[in-house]
């Protein structure tokens, strides 16, 4: 069996040009969708992500408001300024790109921002519901996953879905997602013990761990869906927790690395602000 690609670039493109439709109809009805994305120091991996949500605004028709704050700048400077974007009627998403300096606490930040303007779904409140079952603003990169392995047409409902990291940000949303598809879900970590035994009864494979190749083919169910969430830069490139090429002759779906989760991310993000700012629409 060899693997059919899961193309998050491609699925991330139609997303995107769902998303700029749609704004704009908005737009005829007075509402231009506004992220505000805040960037604190002068982290080379986070101004190119920055870089990227920028032009994907613009890209989608949004208002595109970035805020620049040195790595000297004081927690109470920042809940400052997220006290401003919380009361700017323009600015309809916050983001607060990760990570930020050691004398600013991430939970503080994160929770100061209004849950209705939490398009990174990471609020406490945003969470809590995702745990309940009730609408919520879903995390960008969970919510593309499920996207992913919904593009497959493969049911989930019934599937053993195993997950290896229990990160805030990967892990444990994408556990919570799965559970509402009411897959049978397992989340492991390094102190799993024997994870390949775990991995290797995955109809669906979440690889979220960040080591590269940490997954070997031998770990992977014949006619498995395995989605590689890792990446990791080696002298070769971009290579995913997954070892792709072996991994893919007993995978039945499997996305790339890059252009797998990677693409689907700011897709996201832009449809979570999109549903934020139509919630306006009188």
């Amino acid at each position: 069996m060899t693997a059919k690609i899961i193309d998050g670039k491609k699925i991330a493109a139609e997303i995107r040009a769902s998303v700029k439709r749609e704004t704009v109809l908005l737009k005829e009805k007075g509402i231009t969708p506004g992220l505000a994305v805040v960037l604190v120091g002068d982290d080379p991996a986070s101004k190119v992500y920055v870089g990227q949500k920028e032009k994907g605004c613009l890209e989608a028709g949004f208002a595109s408001f970035l805020h620049k704050l040195p790595g000297t700048a004081t927690q109470k400077e920042l809940l400052a300024l997220i006290d401003q974007l919380n009361g700017d009627g323009a600015v309809h998403g916050i983001l607060v790109q990760l990570p930020l300096p050691p004398q600013i606490d991430p939970d503080t930040i994160l929770a100061a921002i209004k849950p209705e303007k939490d398009v990174d779904g990471f609020h406490p409140v945003n969470m809590g519901r995702l745990v309940a079952g009730l609408p919520a603003s879903e995390p960008c990169t969970p919510k593309g996953i499920m996207r992913l392995l919904k593009s497959t047409g493969i049911p989930l409902a019934g599937k053993n879905a195993v997950i290896v990291g229990r990160s805030n940000i990967v892990g444990k949303p994408v556990a919570l997602m799965l559970l509402a598809e009411s897959a049978t879900v397992t989340v492991c970590h390094s102190k799993t013990e024997d994870l390949a035994g775990h991995v290797r009864r995955a109809d669906i494979l979440v690889a979220a761990v960040g080591r590269p190749r940490f997954i070997t083919a031998d770990m992977v169910k014949e006619g498995a869906v395995v989605i590689d969430v890792g990446i990791n830069r080696l002298d070769e490139g971009l290579v995913g927790d997954v070892d792709f090429g072996p991994a893919s002759e007993k995978a039945s779906w499997i996305t790339p690395v890059p252009g797998g989760v990677g693409p689907m991310t700011i897709a996201m993000l832009l449809e979570n602000t999109l549903e934020q700012a139509k919630k306006l629409v009188k």
